[in-house]
């Protein structure tokens, strides 16, 4: 009878994936335990085959290479906490092809309720409450192996490790944001060691999972890129799909971003959902100059846009603009322009979104005397959550103790920086009306052409035309 609730138990797991994922997955299982999968399936004999740690390291170093070590560890330790008998027994050191289905049932098919388990089991091989240290080194190696599975199987998507910055800093800076959402059981939220030294039961760790959906989508990445399973079938992966959007624009031009993986898939994820799916570079500061008049003509009427700004202390941070950039004298500002934000990249990773206090979500004017001149997003005039002055290279950011429009505090390093670097991407696709063969902001909008007239920079940027690019 045992036997029949397990296989009954064994079977309910299995039929929530398609014949296709089932074929996915008794492939991995098979190759694994060094079965064929052929004899013997249909009279039970393929459900004693086992996999053993030996075997999923072998695999990875002799077969490929897709997760790191450590990650390798904790997947088999969350293959066999899986009990079917309810026994609570000694787990085995062998995964059955039950304990195998049951973990890629639950983590890529299961509701939060289910994964908790399996995830408590991968932070911590002991039972009962963990640390907040061990959540987070947990935290870190899914991110670091998440990163490395996915520039691995080359779904980076025109992004790379090389035209990035090194990821090292961006995981600890994830993993510290992602943590931040932690909960002790009176509803505070614990920072720095006293996060560290805290202890989470299992109620609170499957509240946090619930609660910060990337730790899902994450692991499910992880295993279905590592393993090799399920990413087949389209439907069934779409928490990939903008998981990292394509790169478009950076091609040949030798640059290194501002930004690092983790930092890219972490703002992407903050993007409405239709915008998700590319970025494109179409100002950098390293290619189109120090000049204020080249951000302006490269950026007004691009679309919704996310700019990421450098200053001389190291510190990285920018912000979203939801609407085309437009040069006028006032505050863009809209109901639908609310999902706008503010952002930080390093030394720490954060998103500030609009408070509903006012609508002074944009600024962009030049050439006004009685009107400050610059781009702005945020607070009020001279006083801006985010501010580049049209002298290109001084700014600020000001924020006693939070911006009004963000909630941000202070980005930089110093209240008034001196910007290092800047980039620019337009996010989503284009508008059409901006899409040109010639890429020039005077064949797009004759206000942009007046624009740099005024300021006697008339047809200079004849010589800035930029080729279409190879999209391939």
């Amino acid at each position: 009878k045992m036997g029949n609730a397990e296989s009954n138990t064994y079977r309910n797991y299995l039929s929530r994936f398609i014949p296709e994922e089932q074929a996915d997955i008794d492939g991995v299982f098979d190759t694994l335990s060094g079965s064929s999968g052929t004899a013997g399936e249909k009279n039970g004999k393929a459900m004693k085959k086992t996999v053993t740690l030996t075997a999923l390291q072998a695999r990875k170093s002799i077969a490929y290479e897709p997760l790191p070590e450590q990650m390798t560890m904790r997947l088999y330790d969350g293959m066999k906490s899986v009990d079917l008998t309810g026994k609570s027994s000694a787990p085995r050191e062998q995964i059955a092809k039950e304990q195998f289905v049951v973990f890629m049932s639950n983590l890529l098919k299961g509701n939060a309720d289910e994964k908790i388990a399996i995830i408590m089991s991968m932070i911590s091989k002991t039972e009962g409450p963990v640390k907040g240290k061990q959540i987070q080194e947990f935290t870190e190696q899914l991110i670091t192996s998440l990163v490395h599975v996915l520039n691995y199987r080359k779904e980076l998507k025109g992004w790379n490790l090389e035209n990035t910055r090194d990821y090292a800093s961006g995981v600890k800076a994830l993993a510290s944001q992602l943590l931040s959402e932690l909960k002790l059981a009176d509803g505070k939220k614990p920072v720095g060691h006293e996060l560290l030294e805290a202890t989470f039961d299992q109620s609170i760790i499957e509240d946090w999972v619930y609660r910060v959906p990337q730790i899902s989508t994450f692991l499910s990445v992880v295993i279905r890129q590592g393993f090799q399973v399920l990413h087949s079938v389209s439907d069934q992966a779409n928490d990939i799909v903008n998981l990292v959007p394509g790169c478009k624009g950076f091609k040949g031009r030798g640059l290194t971003s501002l930004l690092d993986i983790p930092s890219i898939i972490y703002l992407n994820s903050h993007l409405p959902a239709e915008l998700q799916h590319k970025w494109q570079l179409i100002f950098s500061s390293r290619v189109h100059g120090e000049s204020f008049s080249q951000l302006c003509a490269h950026i007004v009427n691009k679309g919704s846009c996310i700019m990421i700004l450098k200053d001389s202390d190291g510190f990285i941070f920018g912000g979203f603009a939801s609407q085309s950039w437009e040069v006028k004298p006032q505050f863009q500002g809209k109901t639908r322009d609310n999902k706008c934000f503010l952002f930080s990249v390093f030394p720490s990773l954060a998103v500030y979104t609009c408070t509903g206090y006012n609508d002074h979500y944009m600024y962009l004017n030049h050439g006004k005397q009685t009107m400050p001149n610059g781009l702005g997003m945020g607070g009020q005039h001279d006083y801006f959550g985010l501010w580049i002055d049209s002298d290109y290279g001084k700014g600020h950011s000001k924020a006693k103790p939070r911006c009004t429009t963000y909630n941000s505090p202070q980005l930089s390093a110093k209240e008034h920086f001196t910007l290092d670097a800047m980039e620019v991407w337009a996010v989503g696709d284009i508008p059409e009306s901006a899409v040109v063969k010639s890429k020039s902001i005077l064949d797009v909008d004759p206000e942009a052409q007046v624009l740099l007239e005024m300021i006697g920079r008339s047809r200079q940027s004849e010589g800035l035309r930029e080729p279409v690019e190879d999209d391939d």
